[in-house]
């Protein structure tokens, strides 16, 4: 298990690393006032309007960096401070979420792909690590049904890896469409167009940390459960 502690820790400063780079980044280019003048609220529902997408609805959440598109609900969900103020940071956050909806509203392969499985991967993120846990306790007893049940934690485990690797080409892909449309539309200048890139960059590295790490985890987990057979 100490290896597993050494992964575990590795990956929390990693992921420090990055999370504190966005907190930062997006810091920054809140003072970067766009010229244009406009809220990310009404940037969102600009894009959603030339999209021709009638039926999304751009609302305010609490909290910071809780944005998100709510495909069930139709609801582009922008926190506090992206939907009221007027920022290059805004503009980039507001844009990605809408090209979520876009995604939605095009039947984007990756995101069906991982809104069929949301469900289950719900039920196995929250079984993977006791079901891990107790096939670990059993099988250092020598118990073979142990080591099944350390296996079927892993399975569900894997369910998690593999939600968190087709999530990157869905958020990719929605930072694409927005910084397309930004550009297509003159909606920044230069400068607000590369701050916002950036922003959005860092955002995107923090799905790839994660993934990553789940993918180390498992790789870890599965040389256990060889070790044990």
């Amino acid at each position: 298990m100490i290896g597993y502690y050494i992964l575990a820790g590795a990956i929390f400063l990693i992921s420090s690393y990055v999370s504190n780079k966005l907190k930062k980044k997006f810091k920054q280019y809140s003072k970067m006032h766009l010229q244009n003048g406009m809220s990310g609220a009404e940037i969102a529902q600009k894009m959603l309007d030339d999209n021709g997408i009638r039926d999304v609805q751009v609302i305010s959440v609490k909290g910071m960096l809780t944005d998100h598109y709510n495909p069930q609900k139709k609801t582009v969900n922008l926190s506090e401070g992206v939907y009221h103020q007027r920022n290059a940071a805004a503009a980039a956050v507001a844009a990605h979420e809408v090209g979520h909806a876009v995604q939605h509203a095009t039947a984007y392969s990756w995101l069906q792909l991982r809104s069929k499985i949301v469900p289950t991967v719900g039920i196995a993120s929250k079984l993977s690590n006791f079901v891990i846990i107790a096939g670990l306790i059993l099988s250092a007893t020598g118990s073979g049904f142990g080591v099944t049940i350390f296996g079927v934690g892993i399975a569900l485990f894997a369910a998690t890896t593999l939600f968190a690797f087709i999530t990157l080409p869905v958020e990719f892909d929605a930072s694409k469409r927005a910084m397309a449309w930004l550009d297509d539309k003159n909606m920044v200048t230069q400068q607000e167009q590369a701050a916002a890139q950036d922003a959005l960059k860092w955002a995107a590295r923090t799905y790839v940390v994660a993934a990553l790490g789940s993918l180390a985890t498992l790789i870890y987990f599965i040389s256990l459960f060889l070790g044990r057979r």
